[in-house]
């Protein structure tokens, strides 16, 4: 049996790790919506949920028991185990792209890194290729409920998806390009040598491709401004306008999960992910390892917020698109921007070479 114990140390502590972030990113998503409302409520002049413990504290809880006890209805002529199959789908895709997500330096025990569930060298497509898959579940959502608003809402998010996923796409060729690497640990490497200067969003000159990445995010989420698919005034609730009880939470929570890996990419693929702004100006071994450890992944932390809160802010200001802006601005505009940052990036990459 000794020759299986590493084997079974190994085993066990990456269970370990997957229940912990998954834990951590539920979690995340359910604050995630309440910080929402209080940020939305300060800014429209209104106190948000303060009723459920202290400041609202518990509001999430309370959101979730709610949604847990509501009595699941299941309307006659639908598709049953395709509507079923949809929210599994929409939010294992939104919840497995966390997987390769390095959110903190690397830190060995018993030859596992902590602070990573997966070390992928192709970690970058791996997150491209599994969001793109989560569309299915809103497709087969809006098909399988029989419902016109629900169909229309699905066929909506659907071709704005494939839209922008291309625009998506190509506007992180320079960071590949300038990293020389899909793994994300090589990216966040690449921007670790001088803090805040090595980022691509500042020394890489890749703040073009950020821009286009941020608007085409918000469109791959469906985040207002371009929330098309879950129009009220048009659609109802668009394509879960059949769901309710934990199915309707289950899209709900592959939406805000969703938002906290376009923020945890963007971190990492223009903001230094884990790594500090300072560079090093502060020494390698500052404040002993366990400090070593934790600073990083307080950074990324921080960086993330960031991203929800201008997510918040930016729903909070802006009306939505009509639809026909919305195609435009994806094909017209985004497109050939991003296929000008490539030009760019490798025309100033081969001279510099």
């Amino acid at each position: 049996m000794s020759h299986l114990s590493p084997f079974l140390t190994f085993l066990l502590l990456n269970v370990l790790k997957i229940v912990v972030v998954l834990v951590i990113t539920l979690t995340a998503v359910a604050y995630t919506v309440l910080l929402e409302r209080k940020v939305i409520g300060r800014m429209q002049n209104r106190w948000g949920p303060s009723r459920v413990g202290p400041f609202g504290l518990l509001q999430p809880l309370a959101d979730g028991i709610k949604l847990f006890l509501k009595e699941d209805l299941m309307p006659l002529a639908i598709e049953r185990p395709l509507f079923i199959l949809a929210p599994i789908i929409a939010l294992s895709c939104a919840l497995i792209s966390i997987a390769v997500v390095p959110f903190g330096a690397v830190t060995l025990v018993k030859g596992v890194n902590l602070f990573q569930i997966a070390d992928l060298n192709i970690g970058l497509l791996v997150i491209l290729g599994v969001t793109s898959i989560g569309v299915y579940g809103i497709a087969l959502s809006g098909w399988s409920s029989n419902n016109k608003f629900a169909l229309l809402g699905s066929l909506r998010a659907t071709s704005q998806m494939i839209s922008y996923e291309l625009a998506l796409g190509l506007s992180l060729v320079g960071v590949v390009l300038r990293a020389q690497s899909l793994s994300l640990r090589d990216i966040v490497a690449s921007q670790s040598a001088h803090g805040l200067l090595s980022w691509n969003v500042f020394g890489g000159f890749q703040f073009v491709g950020f821009f286009i990445y941020l608007m085409a995010a918000y469109a791959e989420t469906n985040r207002s401004p371009f929330d098309l698919p879950e129009a009220e005034s048009e659609l109802v609730a668009g394509y879960h306008t059949e769901y309710s009880s934990m199915k309707f939470a289950m899209f709900f929570m592959a939406e805000y999960a969703n938002m906290i890996t376009v923020s945890c990419v963007a971190t990492l693929l223009f903001f230094g992910g884990a790594s500090s702004p300072l560079g090093h100006l502060l020494p390698a071994n500052f404040g002993g390892p366990i400090l070593t450890a934790i600073f990083p992944i307080l950074w990324f932390v921080a960086k993330i917020f960031s991203f929800l809160f201008l997510y918040i802010w930016v729903r909070s200001t802006l009306p939505r698109f009509r639809y026909d802006q919305l195609m435009a601005f994806g094909w017209k505009f985004l497109l050939p921007v991003a296929m000008a940052n490539i030009i760019v990036t490798s025309l100033v990459m081969a001279l510099r070479g």
